[in-house]
C-alpha cells in the first residue's frame, strides 16, 4: 500500500449489500421468513434494491424434533426482503448434524404431526386465557 493510496475498510463495515462481498462463492445457510432453511454456494447478488442472491446447488434442509431431510433444489434465486438470516457453512463441521437424516417423506410427515400439536397446545391455551378475560388475538371469537 502506498502512502498515497486513500485507506481501505474492512468489509465488516459495510451496512448493504456490499457486505455479501465476502460471501460470494461460499457455502451459506439462508433461512427465510416462511421457515425455511436453504443451503448452498451464493454465486450472485445485486444491489438494487433488496440484495436478491442466486444460491446454487441449493437444497431445502427440514427439521422436525426427531430427524432432518435435505431437498435438492438446484438453483435456487431468493428475493433479499425474504431473507431473515444468512450465514456462513464451517465446511469442518457441516456434516455434524446431531439429528439422523430420515427421507423427504419421514420428514414432512413428522412436520405436519408436530404442527398438528403445536397448533392444538396453542387452541387449548387461548380457550384458558379467554376464560380468563384475555382477548384473542389469532382467530375470531365465537
Amino acid at each position: 500500500m502506498d502512502a498515497t493510496d486513500p485507506p481501505t475498510l474492512p468489509p465488516q463495515m459495510f451496512t448493504t449489500s456490499a457486505q455479501l462481498l465476502d460471501l460470494t462463492d461460499k457455502k451459506l445457510m439462508v433461512a427465510l421468513r416462511d421457515g425455511r432453511k436453504l443451503i448452498g454456494v451464493l454465486r450472485a447478488w445485486d444491489q438494487v434494491r433488496y440484495a436478491n442472491l442466486v444460491l446454487q446447488n441449493t437444497i431445502e434442509r427440514i427439521y422436525t424434533d426427531e430427524m432432518y431431510a435435505d431437498v435438492p433444489r438446484g438453483v435456487f434465486i431468493v428475493r433479499g426482503e425474504n431473507v431473515l438470516l444468512l450465514g456462513e457453512i464451517d465446511l469442518d463441521k457441516e456434516d455434524d448434524v446431531p439429528l439422523p437424516q430420515g427421507t423427504f417423506n419421514e420428514a414432512f410427515t413428522h412436520q405436519k404431526r408436530e404442527a398438528t400439536e403445536t397448533k392444538r397446545r396453542e387452541r387449548v391455551q387461548r380457550r384458558k386465557l379467554r376464560a380468563l378475560g384475555f382477548e384473542d388475538e389469532g382467530e375470531v371469537l365465537h
